[in-house]
């Protein structure tokens, strides 16, 4: 017989399904504060919290083979850089949550680690659930909520060059234009994105060290322009406006900029495209194209793995393919047109790729 969430938790067990991520627009923009369009896609982490006599939660890892114990009452004395769960239970103490007993909390899933897909935002906002839904104390519970803890606790806790998209796409399912500033405005879509295929490079990427690296350039190219405009805006600028702006960069970032003004302009033609009833796909193809280009000439995050299987997808007649995420390994999607899906997948194996599968969005972080 099946049972239902409020069932479940009268028995104390508490079971979270977190979604994977990918970008559709917007890679290496959320750290300039430009929107972003991502969506949640249907791999999950998968967290079951079964209460226990003791005054810890001990955290099992199968997944990587580990575990972990934090205390009810941890002070966080040695800091939680680096421990995405650490962080996420200060940052829930510190907005008033408490826990009335320990868990035994297992934490698994289908979702490539190091992939792209955000695997590890999909733990930090299933686990932000998770303390959430145990509270003794009253707190609100909703998705947006949620997504503005986990990035506070993946983020700011722990000093992180990413973005707000990674948790914000994961907590409010589906398809979503996010405003990456403080406001973290945002709009979703309750559609599809038909023959939408993740690939998997399985080389393992350095996220933090080139998203660090890339977002100084980016910052110190905005720099150089406002020593002359002191009230220039990233988010203001526009593809005729290089012209003018491309000579107060510094040589070195000049390709970074460029890039980031031609990557805002794409997303938001995408988010015209993607806002009606029915978007051309063959529009939206072309537009990632265009984004990938960028991220691969100006940015120089692709490796020749990611080439052959970016290249092997668009001549097995996809429309659009492109790299996701901080780059230099991970995943790529690609997109392709009714009836080609298998052919596609079956070219992006065939390149090299580790894996390739189709993939449907996803309503987002949930209790099941």
């Amino acid at each position: 017989m099946k049972t239902n969430p409020e069932e479940h938790n009268q028995k104390g067990v508490i079971r979270i399904k977190s979604p994977a991520r990918t970008c559709l627009f917007g890679d290496h923009q959320d750290y300039m504060y430009l929107p972003v369009i991502a969506c949640a896609i249907d791999r999950h982490i998968d967290l079951t919290a079964t209460p226990i006599a003791e005054n810890h939660l001990h955290v099992v890892l199968p997944d990587i083979n580990k575990e972990k114990y934090i205390a009810l009452d941890e002070n966080f004395g040695e800091g939680v850089i680096g421990d995405h769960l650490l962080a996420a239970y200060k940052v829930f103490k510190a907005q008033g949550g408490q826990l009335a007993n320990g868990y035994k909390i297992i934490v698994k899933g289908n979702v490539a680690i190091n992939a792209g897909i955000s695997s590890s935002s999909a733990v930090v906002v299933g686990w932000v659930n998770f303390l959430l839904a145990a509270s003794s104390t009253p707190m609100k519970k909703d998705r947006e909520y949620i997504a503005q803890l986990a990035y506070e606790a993946e983020v700011t806790e722990q000093r992180s060059p990413g973005g707000r998209m990674d948790q914000y796409a994961i907590a409010l399912g589906d398809i979503i234009y996010l405003e990456t500033d403080d406001n973290a405005s945002y709009e979703t879509y309750k559609k599809e994105v038909p023959g939408l295929i993740v690939g998997e490079s399985g080389i393992p990427k350095p996220t933090l060290s080139l998203l660090g690296e890339l977002r100084t350039k980016a910052w110190e190219a905005i720099k150089a322009i406002q020593n002359t405009h002191p009230d220039f805006e990233i988010a203001d600028a526009r593809n005729e406006d290089l012209d003018t702006l491309l000579p107060l960069v510094p040589e070195p970032l000049k390709k970074v900029f460029e890039a980031a003004v031609c990557n805002h302009s794409i997303t938001r033609t995408a988010l015209t495209e993607i806002r009606k009833e029915h978007p051309d796909m063959a529009l939206i193809g072309s537009l990632i194209n265009e984004h990938h280009a960028l991220l691969r000439d100006n940015l120089g995050i692709t490796v020749p793995l990611i080439d052959k299987m970016i290249e092997a997808a668009l001549d097995a007649g996809a429309l659009g393919a492109k790299i996701v995420g901080s780059g230099l390994g991970g995943s790529i999607i690609a997109l392709a047109p009714e009836g080609k899906e298998l052919a596609v997948i079956d070219a992006i194996k065939r390149s090299g790729a580790r894996d390739a599968y189709l993939v449907a969005t996803d309503p987002g972080v949930r209790i099941v």
